[in-house]
């Protein structure tokens, strides 16, 4: 959901990662890739622990613990955070994506990536 409001998020990310498939060739031999489950009380400051609590990245601090934000730049960054603002107030982001609220886990971007040789 957050790429809805911060598409520049994921456009500057994106490329630092390498795709899963070609990670796993350069690793060689046999992988397992296990996905992260972050629970909604989840304590750590990055983007995703807040999935269920958007309320969260209003706050200029919290943001500030987050590199990513670094990277897009103040004025998507501005922006962002007023839509944002802007759907939390009148609901649309819990008619969009409050069911976020009720999850007890969710699957993140994040893998661990296990190599045996």
């Amino acid at each position: 959901w957050l790429c809805d409001y911060a598409p520049a998020l994921k456009e500057k990310e994106a490329p630092r990662f390498i795709p899963i498939p070609e990670l796993a060739a350069l690793l060689g031999g046999s992988v397992r890739v296990i996905p992260v489950q972050v629970p909604f009380d989840c304590t750590d400051g990055f983007n995703e622990a807040f999935y269920g609590r958007p309320e969260a990245l209003l706050d200029a601090r919290v943001r500030a613990s987050q590199s990513c934000w670094l990277r897009i730049g103040p004025e998507a960054e501005a922006e962002a955070v007023a839509r944002l603002k802007t759907d939390l107030e009148s609901g649309t982001w819990d008619a969009q994506y409050g069911t976020l609220r009720t999850q007890a886990f969710y699957d993140s971007s994040w893998r661990i990536v296990v190599a045996e040789l």
